[in-house]
């Protein structure tokens, strides 16, 4: 299923304009998308929700990029994670989500355990309207802490996702536990 935004204000947003190799959108352009896209009201409330688990649909991104609108339940989250090579942005289209992420960036290869700095950890809570674009191999991970409301956002990524790695996370220490590739979550 594709879908194209329909026109809205979007404000000027205060990423800098941080392109990827080749020819692709840039950050700030992402962002535009996802905000133009959440504001779409008969394209979030089309997205079909689950009281168990999350929900998605794929979504036709700017310039090859590769976009989903997703559904969160109550209580609901990615787990710690990164997006390797892509940047990206997300926006809340309704209810809200709580960011964790990590305030540095991480090895990109050749480590399964490290132990992170004190005063990495940044928090940030993004109601319906609120988003953040994001560079390449940003940490985090995304939830709906609510115990009774459902959220929707719109996320964007150039290049398509390669791969999404996964990680746990006790106290300081941070650890790979496994990779996923396209074929797994397509």
């Amino acid at each position: 299923m594709s879908a194209s935004p329909s026109p809205a204000s979007a404000s000027p947003s205060p990423v800098s304009v941080v392109r990827p190799s080749g020819s692709g959108p840039a950050a700030a352009e992402l962002l535009d998308f996802v905000r133009r896209t959440a504001a779409d009201n008969e394209l979030i409330a089309s997205l079909p929700l689950d009281p168990e688990g999350r929900t998605w649909v794929r979504l036709d991104g700017p310039g090859g990029s590769e976009a989903w609108l997703i559904g969160w339940p109550p209580g609901t989250g990615t787990g710690w994670h990164d997006h390797a090579d892509s940047i990206g942005a997300f926006l809340t289209a309704s209810g809200t989500l709580k960011e964790h992420s990590l305030a540095a960036r991480l090895p990109t290869d050749g480590w399964k355990t490290l132990e992170l700095a004190e005063d990495i950890d940044r928090s940030r809570e993004l109601t319906a309207g609120q988003g953040r674009a994001f560079g390449r191999h940003h940490v985090h991970e995304v939830l709906n802490e609510s115990a009774t409301e459902h959220a929707v956002s719109v996320h964007a990524y150039y290049p398509p996702l390669p791969q999404i790695r996964r990680y746990s996370r006790t106290g300081a220490v941070l650890r790979l536990e496994q990779t996923e590739r396209p074929e797994d979550w397509q």
